[in-house]
C-alpha cells in the first residue's frame, strides 16, 4: 500500500523485523516466551542472562557492592609501628591477585547474590612454577615465597560439592564445607564461600544447584519480566511521536486521479517539511500530532510500581532502582540516605567473612621476614630481642578494620558541634577554676589543651602548654591607683594562686 508515493508496507516490514530480532535475544526469549508467573525460580542459565542483558541485573547485584566499596577501610594496629604496617598491608591489597583485593571481593559477592552462592579459590605456585596441592592447607609462613592466584567460581564451577548437608543432627548441617571443581578437591583453607541469604532446610536452589542460599532476582523475577514488557511499551510510543494526523477535506464522492494525486502531493509536503518551512492547506483542513496525553501518567505509574516491586523483593531501598537523585545527599542525612546507609551496613556485615579471609593472607604476604627485619632495625629497642613470630601474631591480633560512617556530617553541622563543644569547655572552665586546689588547675588546663587539639575542625595547629612553667608563673601585681586604701597581696605563682 502507498501513501503520498511511500510505500508504508515496507516500514511496518523493517519496524517488525527490528521486533522480531528483539524477541529472539536472549532476553526476551526467555523473560517473555517462558511462563513467568510470581514464584517461579530462575535458573542458572537465566540468572546469567537477566546480569548480562537486564537494565537492571547488574545494578540489583554490583550496585549495592560499589557503594560499600566507595569508603575505604580504616586501619589500626594497637602497640605497634602503625605507619609502616598499614603502608605495607594496602600495598600488598592493591596488587593482591593482579587485580587487588577489592575486586576480588567485589567479584564474589556480585556473583553469589547473582546465583545464591560464590566461592572465592586461592591457589599457590612455588619457584619453580609447580602448582601446590589443592588438598593442602595453604602454607601461610611461606606465602611471601611463592605465587599466589585467585580465582572465582560459581554455582556451576563448585556444583556437587556445595549441595549441603541436610541431616539436622550432623556438624556440619546446612553449612559448607570442602569445595571440589570437578574430581580436584581443595583443603579448607584455600577457599571461602558465600551465599546470598540463609539457605532453607530442603529448600533447592535451581539457579545454585543445591540447598544454598539464592538469587537476588528469585523474588523480583516477575516484576522483572514487567519491566521489559514497559519498555517494549515505551518504544512504541517512541515510534508514534512524530506521527501527524491530517483531517483533510473529502474531494466528494467521486475521486479522480488528479484528485488522488493532488491530496497525496499535500501529504509529501507536511512530511518533508522542516522548521523554518511554511506549509498551506485549506481553511476545514487540519494538521495535528498523535494523541498520547494520557499515556504519560498510565506509563509513568506502572513504572513506578514495577521497579517498587523489584526492589521489595530484592530486599533494597527503591531509590537505589529508580536512580532517583538524593536532593541533599548523604552528608545531610535525609531520610531516603539514612535508608540506604542502613542497607550498605549490612551488605558490609555480609562481606566481613570475605575480608577476613583476604586479610590473613595479605598480613603474611605484607608483614613478611624482610619487613620485619626492616622493622627491628628501625626499632632496636622495641623489637630488636623479640621474634618474628612473636611480633606478627601481637600485630595479627591487635589488627583492626572498620569502616567509615556513609552518612558523612556537612561542614555546616560540624562548624556547629565544634562551636557548642568549645563554648561548653569555656564556661567549665570558668565555673570550677575559682573553686579547684592548686594542683587540680593545672590539671583542668592541661584538659582543655586536650580538648582544644582534638578539634580539627575550627583549629589548625596543636596547642602545647608547658604545665610546668605555667605552675611557676607569678602574675604581674596590677597597679593601685591614687587613694587606694588596701595593700595589693603578695603575687603567688599559678600552682598556688586560687
Amino acid at each position: 500500500m502507498s501513501v503520498g508515493g511511500t510505500n508504508i508496507e515496507s516500514g511496518q516490514q523493517a519496524s517488525l523485523e527490528i521486533q522480531n530480532e528483539g524477541f529472539n535475544a536472549p532476553l526476551t526469549k526467555m523473560m517473555l516466551e517462558m511462563s513467568i508467573k510470581p514464584g517461579s525460580s530462575p535458573s542458572y542459565e537465566l540468572c546469567k542472562t537477566i546480569y548480562a542483558y537486564h537494565p537492571l541485573g547488574h545494578k540489583m547485584t554490583s550496585g549495592p557492592i560499589t557503594v560499600a566499596q566507595s569508603q575505604k577501610r580504616t586501619l589500626s594496629i594497637a602497640g605497634a609501628p602503625e605507619e609502616e604496617l598499614v603502608k605495607a598491608f594496602e600495598k600488598s591489597w592493591a596488587s593482591l591477585g593482579e587485580i587487588g583485593g577489592d575486586a576480588l571481593v567485589h567479584n564474589v559477592m556480585t556473583l553469589s547474590r547473582v546465583y545464591g552462592i560464590a566461592t572465592l579459590m586461592v591457589g599457590a605456585l612455588d619457584k619453580g612454577g609447580e602448582k601446590y596441592p589443592a588438598n593442602k592447607p595453604l602454607p601461610m609462613d611461606k606465602l611471601h615465597k611463592m605465587t599466589l592466584y585467585f580465582n572465582t567460581l560459581d554455582s556451576l564451577n563448585t556444583a556437587g560439592s556445595l549441595v549441603l548437608n541436610q541431616d539436622p543432627q550432623a556438624p556440619d548441617f546446612m553449612k559448607p564445607k570442602q569445595v571440589s571443581i570437578g574430581s580436584e578437591v581443595y583443603h579448607l583453607s584455600r577457599t571461602c564461600t558465600l551465599m546470598n541469604e540463609q539457605p532453607i532446610w530442603i529448600e533447592w536452589s535451581n539457579s545454585a544447584f543445591g540447598f544454598v542460599g539464592r538469587s537476588v532476582y528469585q523474588r523480583a523475577l516477575y516484576p522483572m519480566a514487567a519491566y521489559l514488557q514497559s519498555m517494549i511499551s515505551d518504544y512504541s510510543i517512541q515510534e508514534k511521536l512524530m506521527v501527524l494526523v491530517y483531517k483533510m477535506v473529502s474531494p466528494g464522492s467521486v475521486l479522480d486521479k488528479i484528485a488522488r494525486a493532488f491530496g497525496a502531493f499535500k501529504r509529501q509536503i507536511i512530511k518533508y517539511s522542516k522548521t523554518g518551512n511554511v506549509v498551506s492547506i485549506g481553511k476545514e483542513e487540519e494538521l495535528s500530532s498523535l494523541d498520547l496525553m494520557h499515556t504519560k501518567d498510565a506509563g509513568e505509574y506502572s513504572r513506578k510500581n514495577i521497579l517498587d516491586n523489584i526492589a521489595t523483593a530484592a530486599g533494597m531501598p527503591a531509590v537505589m532502582l529508580n536512580q532517583e537523585t538524593l536532593a541533599e545527599g548523604f552528608g545531610e542525612g535525609t531520610e531516603d540516605a539514612k535508608i540506604i546507609a542502613k542497607y550498605i551496613d549490612r551488605i558490609r556485615i555480609e562481606m566481613n567473612s570475605i575480608y577476613r579471609f583476604l586479610d590473613d593472607i595479605v598480613m603474611r604476604l605484607a608483614w613478611n621476614p624482610e619487613f620485619y627485619m626492616t622493622i627491628q632495625a628501625k626499632y632496636p629497642n622495641t623489637y630488636g630481642n623479640v621474634s618474628y613470630e612473636a611480633a606478627f601474631y601481637e600485630w595479627k591480633n591487635a589488627f583492626e578494620a572498620t569502616w567509615p560512617n556513609l552518612l558523612t556530617e556537612p561542614d555546616s553541622e560540624k562548624s556547629k558541634k565544634s562551636e557548642a563543644r568549645f563554648k561548653t569547655v569555656i564556661a567549665l572552665c570558668e565555673s570550677l577554676m575559682p573553686i579547684l586546689d592548686p594542683d587540680n588547675k593545672a590539671s583542668l588546663v592541661a584538659w582543655i589543651q586536650d580538648q582544644i587539639n582534638q578539634d580539627d575542625f575550627l583549629f589548625d595547629g596543636e596547642l602545647n602548654l608547658d604545665f610546668e612553667a605555667l605552675s611557676q608563673y607569678v602574675p604581674p601585681v596590677p597597679t593601685m591607683g591614687a587613694g587606694a586604701e588596701k595593700e595589693p597581696s603578695e603575687p603567688r605563682p599559678f600552682s598556688m594562686s586560687s
